[in-house]
């Protein structure tokens, strides 16, 4: 079967609808990307050239071809315990803090949002690491844990929470035999009392405001920011500020960086910040 070639025109229509919908900023770096990863679908359709895929795109009235756009090129690598600094300090110090912070309260809360969640290891990481912490004491502690992504395919995979061998060569031996169980497939799945701490949904990143009532004491938003360009990049940091808690974090992937001079979080070790408590934020305005 002959590759179709992607011609500028086309290009330039595929990367900009993808941008103006889902603020992936697709670079020219990036053709060959698309070239790959979209051929199957130009040939299951039927269609002779990019630019009729792209017309077919942009006038289904259902939106799913678009929502298979995105799946397509949106990239998706992610492992378990990835960056696992991020979840040593998790267990050290953030846990602990809310803890401590809510004494007075008969169920404390612990509220975190995985935001880019792929294929749902990161939010099974950190489940594991708050049962980890909590041990038989789970039941006294109101946990809730939100997983978003935009890509259908990715979530339906985190929901179904099974993994192959090669997936779980980083997950601790404990953590493997604890909360996991190995099926005859030879795949491993997640432990259904892992699987109800946490909630997966549809999510776009770039929408002007998230459907959240309450605050998350952490976020997580590894590895999504550099598929975007600086003015959504600092859009989408103004929008987590909004629903994150006073004192609560902003975890990044070590490969991006937070413009400090906005003010929104101050920065507490590489990758990780912290939101400004009331108090500080008046200070500072002071």
């Amino acid at each position: 079967m002959e590759a179709l070639k992607l011609n500028d025109e086309e290009f330039n229509l595929i990367s900009s609808l993808v941008y103006n919908k889902f603020g992936i900023k697709l670079g020219e770096q990036k053709r060959a990307l698309i070239i790959g990863r979209l051929q199957k679908v130009l040939h299951a359709g039927g269609f002779l050239s990019f630019k009729d895929y792209y017309k077919h795109v942009v006038s289904e009235p259902s939106g799913k071809a678009l929502l298979n756009l995105v799946d397509k090129i949106s990239t998706n690598h992610t492992f378990f315990f990835r960056e696992n600094e991020h979840f040593d300090f998790l267990y050290d110090s953030i846990l602990p803090g809310i803890i401590e912070g809510m004494q007075s309260k008969l169920k404390p809360a612990v509220r975190i949002w995985c935001a880019g969640c792929s294929s749902g290891e990161e939010p099974y990481t950190v489940a594991m690491v708050i049962s980890e912490f909590f041990k038989s004491h789970n039941d006294e502690v109101d946990i809730g844990i939100l997983a978003t992504d935009i890509s259908t395919s990715s979530l339906e995979k985190a929901a179904a929470g099974i993994y192959p061998a090669e997936r779980m060569e980083l997950v601790p031996l404990a953590y493997r035999n604890k909360y996991f169980t190995p099926l005859k497939d030879g795949n491993w799945g997640i432990k259904s009392h892992i699987k109800k701490m946490v909630l997966f949904r549809r999510l776009n990143l770039i929408r002007r405001d998230f459907p959240f009532k309450g605050l998350f004491q952490l976020i997580f938003c590894r590895n999504v920011m550099i598929y975007f360009d600086k003015d959504t990049q600092r859009d989408l940091v103004s929008r987590f500020h909004r629903y994150t808690a006073s004192n609560g974090y902003l975890f990044i992937g070590h490969s991006e960086t937070l413009d400090r001079s906005t003010g929104l979080y101050k920065y507490i070790k590489p990758s990780i910040y912290q939101k400004y408590s009331i108090a500080q934020a008046d200070l500072r305005r002071g």
